[in-house]
């Protein structure tokens, strides 16, 4: 994972091109490394600080919605409203745009979650990995049904995002990064917002309109989808473990204290030890993206093996994290596997839920930002106990970490 020779994702991932074209997540080679120089001035500690404005006023919204919930006695679906605060957040800060203006934001979702099964249908069945018998078959037809509100979506967004960047062009200080003395021949020195960035290479000719569809549809895609998992599943296991949640509380509550009760900036959100600690473990046990592979480019010695060059490495995360000889009794949740000192004589690739080496995720700073930017609002409102039991999870084929039935917590009003 740590080598650049190996970076190349495999042929899999060709099955994603009607969906995400080749951007940052499918493309391999200069384009990868064109579109990751680009993209990486994006989530810069600068940019993240200004998001963290839109996190904390999404997460108010996201408190409404679950004061309504509490009504429920069965208990509240985490998927529906997880995936609703991550796409308007995603939206509002790296593509700049609010999904209250837009109509299509539900359909997205749900075309989002027909396509992963759709798209692992076809990577289960060696038969249908021919485009002239996918075709033949149906199911690119069925494929072609839910990429339209899928790309619409994501057009719409851009289009209006290129209407308000280029005017924010004439006045300074719209864009983040942007001040009077610069033109849109230099913006692309400067940091700001993701599709910004990308509509400002555009203007300098790095990047054209249909690249910029391929980034727009991976990170409204990655950037929520994944995240959303994450809430749902860190959720579930701090209503399982009240003891460890009343902790997260606390810690959170006395950083609350120590800053006059005002929302946590990035600096003191990033000094929660303990909760970095359980989010962490949280993503060890359920990691968003459980599986991703590699081509093999030239032939690679692991110990006394011996993987040829042209092979396909599959690289099982969630099995991954569920080693005993790194994680002893596996699936025992336990935040204080990630004590420094139980850190330092593990395995560096023992623990990679946002993959490792050059090809690691770009946006993990803002996932995890985003994350416990929720858990400070979530847990100040709310004390949550468990309604599905870990037991009863069925997972589904998807690309994004998913049960097949509803996965639900109780909110009680603190």
């Amino acid at each position: 994972m740590s080598s650049s020779k190996h970076s190349d994702k495999s042929f899999l991932y060709f099955f994603l091109h009607p969906f995400l074209g080749t951007g940052l997540l499918t493309a391999n080679g200069k384009k990868w490394q064109q579109r990751r120089r680009i993209l990486t001035p994006t989530f810069h500690f600068n940019i993240l600080k200004e998001f963290l404005t839109i996190f904390h006023e999404e997460c108010e919204k996201f408190i409404g919605l679950l004061k309504v919930e509490t009504t429920k006695s069965d208990g509240t679906n985490l998927p529906p409203l997880t995936s609703h605060l991550t796409l308007n957040t995603v939206c509002e800060t790296a593509m700049g745009v609010k999904l209250e203006s837009y109509s299509g934001s539900k359909e997205y979702r749900s075309s989002i979650q027909k396509l992963g099964e759709l798209l692992l249908h076809r990577f289960l069945r060696p038969w249908l990995y021919n485009d002239t018998l996918y075709t033949l078959s149906g199911y690119r037809k069925k494929l072609d049904a839910q990429l339209v509100p899928v790309h619409s979506f994501t057009r719409m967004i851009i289009k209006q995002r290129r209407v308000q960047f280029l005017e924010s062009l004439r006045e300074p200080g719209k864009v983040p990064g942007l001040d009077e003395n610069d033109n849109i021949y230099e913006t692309r020195k400067k940091r700001y917002a993701m599709l910004d960035t990308l509509l400002a290479a555009e203007a300098d000719g790095l990047i054209d309109a249909e690249g910029i569809r391929e980034e727009v549809d991976t990170f409204t895609f990655e950037g929520h989808d994944t995240t959303s998992a994450a809430l749902t599943f860190i959720f579930l296991l701090l209503a399982h473990h009240p003891d460890v949640q009343e902790k997260v509380y606390e810690e959170i509550k006395t950083a609350l204290e120590s800053n006059n009760n005002q929302h946590l900036a990035t600096n003191e959100l990033n000094e929660l030890e303990y909760t970095s600690r359980v989010i962490k473990e949280c993503l060890r046990i359920y990691p968003p993206v459980p599986f991703i592979t590699r081509s093999v480019t030239e032939d690679m010695k692991i110990e006394n093996e011996t993987i040829p060059e042209g092979c396909i490495a599959h690289i099982h995360i969630f099995d991954l994290h569920r080693d005993p000889e790194q994680f002893p009794d596996p699936e025992r949740f336990d935040p204080d596997r990630f004590l420094p000192e139980n850190v330092e004589n593990r395995h560096p690739f023992a623990y990679v839920p946002f993959s490792a080496g050059p090809r690691n995720c770009i946006g993990q700073k803002f996932a995890l930002l985003e994350i416990k930017a929720v858990l400070q609002h979530v847990l100040m409102a709310f004390r949550l106990s468990p309604v599905t039991t870990r037991e009863e999870i069925e997972f589904v084929g998807d690309i994004i970490l998913r049960a097949k039935t509803p996965i639900k917590v109780k909110f009680h009003i603190r």
